[in-house]
Parts: C-alpha cells; sequence; structure tokens
C-alpha cells in the first residue's frame, strides 16, 4: 500500500507508536474484524456494540498483524502497535490520510433507491477498460467505507464507492475521505424520513457529497427525478443527466420487455446508438443501465465496452435476485425497502405469467408517516391485482388494512402476520407449484431466512 507505513499512519491518526524501531515497516491491509487478518496486515482494536476488539489482539497477532491500532495498550506484547483516543476515528483519519496518496480516479454513488445495483452495473461496465475496485456487501456507511478506500491497491486503475447514509453530515465525513472525482446520485425518495424529515432534507443530505468533489470534478444525476432536477450546477458546471426522457443527455428509447428476463432497449450518448440487452427485469434496471453507460461514455469507454459491460450483470443476493427451483420462481429482494423500491419490486412481479405470490415486510426508518406509507403500499399491491398478497409485520398490519379496501370481497387472496415463524407455519398452504414469490421488506425483518426455506 503506496507510503502505508507505521509511522506515516501513527502521524494521519495522531497515535503514538509504541515499538517504533519498525517505523518503515509497510502494511498490506486493514481490518477490523480479526478473522480476516493476513500476514502484515494492520488490525483496528474497537470496542463495538457487542464485542470488544481489544479482546481479540493477540490471536491478530498469532494470524499474522504487523501492528494494531488500540485505544488501551495491549498486555505483554513486544509487536509495534498504535495508541490513539478513538479507534474508529483513527481508521476514518488513516483511509483520507491514505486517499490523498492515490491518483485514481474515484467514483461516488448515492441514491434512496438502487445505490447497490448502480454500483454493480458501473463496475461492470468500467471494467470492460479498467480494473476496478468496488464496494463489496453493505460496506457503505463510516465503517464501511474507509475500509473500502485502505482495500485500493496499486494495480487498481478505478474506485466506485457506494455511499450510505441515514442522518445529517453523514455525507459530509464520507466525501471527505472518499474526494469523488464523479458524483453520481440514482433519486431522492422517501428512505430515512424519521432523521431527515422530507424530500428537501434527503436532497440536501445527499448533495453533502458534492463537500469535497475534485474542483474538476463530475457530476451525473437522474434527470428523471424531480427533486434531483432541482440541481441546475455544481460548483460551476452543468451536471450529466440520464433518463429515459429525451431531454437527458443519455436516454433510453425502443424498450422491449422481456419479461422477469429483463429487456433491451436502445441507449442514446450524444449521437450515437448503443443497442443493449439488459439481463434484470424493471425499469429501475434500465435506469441504472443508463447511469453506467453516462459514466463509461465520460471515462472512454467504446460503445461495445459499453455493451458489455451492462449485458454481462448479475444480480446481487437480496437485491432483484431471481432464483428458480423446481417448486417456484423466487424474487429475492429482502435486503432493503421504501416505499419507492417497495413499489418497483411490485411492478417486477406483475411482469411474471405465473400466479403471483407478494411477502411484503416492514419498512423501517419511515418517521411520522410510516403508518400512513404502509397503508398506501398496500393499496399499491392490492390495485395491481396480484393473486397472492401476505403482509409480514407489526408496521405491515397497516399495509393489510390499505389492501383490504381494495380486495373486500377478496379476503382469500389477502394474508396477515406479525410474526415471520407463523408465516413459515403456514406458507405450505398457501403456496402452489410454479407461484412466482416476492420476498421483499427491510433488512431488519430477516427475511433472507424465508428465502432460504423456500430454496430448501
Amino acid at each position: 500500500m503506496k507510503n502505508m507505513t507505521l509511522s506515516n499512519i501513527a502521524k494521519a491518526c495522531q497515535g503514538r507508536l509504541i515499538l517504533n524501531n519498525h517505523h518503515d515497516t509497510t502494511i498490506k491491509g486493514v481490518e477490523i474484524d480479526s478473522r480476516k487478518i493476513e500476514k502484515d496486515y494492520l488490525f483496528i482494536a474497537h470496542k463495538g456494540a457487542r464485542v470488544d476488539g481489544h479482546d481479540y489482539i493477540e490471536t491478530a497477532y498469532t494470524k499474522g498483524a504487523i501492528a494494531v491500532i488500540c485505544e488501551k495498550a495491549p498486555a505483554n506484547v513486544d509487536m509495534p502497535y498504535i495508541l490513539v483516543n478513538d479507534s474508529l476515528t483513527a481508521l476514518k483519519d488513516i483511509a483520507t490520510w491514505y486517499r490523498m496518496q492515490l491518483d485514481i480516479p474515484v467514483i461516488g454513488i448515492s441514491g434512496s433507491v438502487g445505490k447497490t445495483s448502480t454500483k454493480e452495473f458501473v463496475s461492470s461496465v468500467l471494467s470492460q477498460k479498467y480494473r476496478v475496485l468496488k464496494t463489496q456487501g453493505n460496506y457503505n456507511n463510516e465503517i464501511g467505507l474507509p475500509l473500502t478506500v485502505l482495500q485500493i491497491k496499486e494495480e487498481h486503475e478505478i474506485a466506485v464507492l457506494e455511499m450510505g447514509i441515514s442522518d445529517f453530515g453523514e455525507m459530509h465525513r464520507l466525501s471527505n475521505i472518499a474526494k469523488p472525482d464523479y458524483c453520481l446520485l440514482t433519486n431522492i425518495g422517501q428512505c430515512h424520513l424519521e432523521n431527515l424529515g422530507s424530500r428537501e432534507g434527503i436532497l440536501k443530505a445527499k448533495s453533502e457529497m458534492f463537500d469535497f468533489m475534485n474542483k474538476d470534478g463530475s457530476v451525473i444525476l437522474n434527470g428523471d427525478d424531480d427533486m434531483l432536477s432541482t440541481i441546475p450546477q455544481v460548483k460551476g458546471k452543468i451536471p450529466l443527466r440520464y433518463g429515459l426522457s429525451p431531454n437527458n443527455h443519455v436516454y433510453a428509447d425502443n424498450i422491449i420487455s422481456h419479461g422477469l428476463l429483463g429487456s433491451s432497449c436502445h441507449i442514446h450518448i450524444k449521437d450515437e446508438i448503443i443497442p443493449v440487452k439488459i439481463p434484470m427485469a424493471g425499469r429501475h434496471m434500465i435506469l441504472n443501465a443508463l447511469a453506467a453507460a453516462a459514466l463509461g461514455s465520460v471515462l472512454g469507454l467504446t460503445n461495445a465496452e459499453i455493451s458489455q459491460g451492462i449485458e454481462q450483470i448479475r444480480p446481487v443476493s437480496g437485491r432483484n435476485n431471481i432464483i428458480s427451483t423446481d417448486k417456484w420462481t423466487i424474487i429475492d429482494d429482502c435486503y432493503n425497502a421504501n416505499p419507492v423500491s417497495m413499489k418497483a419490486a411490485i411492478d417486477l412481479l406483475v411482469m411474471a405469467d405465473t400466479r403471483q405470490v407478494a411477502i411484503l415486510g416492514d419498512m423501517g426508518e419511515l418517521g411520522l408517516k410510516e403508518e400512513y406509507l404502509h397503508k398506501e403500499i398496500g393499496i399499491y399491491a392490492a390495485s395491481k391485482n396480484i393473486d397472492i398478497i401476505i403482509c409480514l409485520g407489526k408496521l405491515s398490519s397497516h399495509m393489510y388494512k390499505g389492501a383490504k379496501e381494495i380486495l373486500v370481497s377478496n379476503n382469500d387472496r389477502l394474508f396477515y402476520f406479525e410474526t415471520l415463524d407463523g408465516l413459515i407455519e403456514a406458507l405450505p398452504s398457501i403456496l402452489k407449484k410454479d407461484d412466482t414469490i416476492l420476498v421483499k421488506a427491510s433488512h431488519f425483518m430477516g427475511l433472507d431466512r424465508l428465502v432460504e426455506k423456500l430454496q430448501a
């Protein structure tokens, strides 16, 4: 890792290096999980809600850690360590300093819905020309983002960083670490209303990404989003806009749906047309492809490379992941949920040409309007003429009430369960062979367990 000697690391986080005869030693990686430590790694010990990393310092050294960052001196240790006041602050300070040593383009991606899918599209496209480092899993917060930055190695030519927030100020801090050259915002929906209050608040919080953007950087926005359309320029430059409307710089037409198999369309960039096949279904996936095409064009990819990158995209577990078994088809979209993504998932289910079953669970962090927004989803699902609607969770009782207003005389199509165990017990009597089953809820509902049961 470039310039990552123990002495430089200690300076970056304002720590005190003990056993500094190793001050010129260079680390090869950084981890906060002792189970993932490899030879010559730096282990950052911090006290979490359930586990204190200081209890695993000896384990980290045994696995090959070259040094440890800690808040209290470890006992009986003759290896280097760096004492700091706060380990997680040190992690962010180190990542911020390390980012300044890098001379590769960094792309920051955020938005209320579709961050991860857009990141996957962008990474797939850019990997046709560059060696790409992308955010893995849910490493998009104030712990995950610095760890991702610290995974960038000499062989990488570009980094694609997902940036997730739930309150004001978080994006400002993430932007300070990432210092993106390109800022991409997918949309402004109704996530984290509990903290951010309104869509205007969400826009303000997401726009903090621009605070530390490279002065010569570029902003890419979903031009079809009503809130993002209110941003006329950023740091004196007009954003590059993508969307389905031909008013955007990058747009799509001649769209043909292939059901759950995806869609095909023509992507327009400047005066050129790129025919593409998108192997993931839904209107939102076309928008993700357009975002990737926009970035690809800015970063010098050919039309053939853009098309190939889009066609090679594969779903991520828990996000529009279509699983076929010998009994039924499962739409695994249970990683997260909010009103916008919930409606998009329902629209996707409607494309199925079999009996349709929607298993819809609670959505989190919606603030004072949570009951109303859950009821609205129930009404929306019922209006789509879905064969079976199953509402799961305490908040989803309001979803059930909303659906019941539409399905007054069709209660055999509507079910409510407060607990997942109760649903799992009842499912064999509800489901039929060849059903297409949507599983959608916020992550805290634990519906990945249900997806595993359905697969088994």
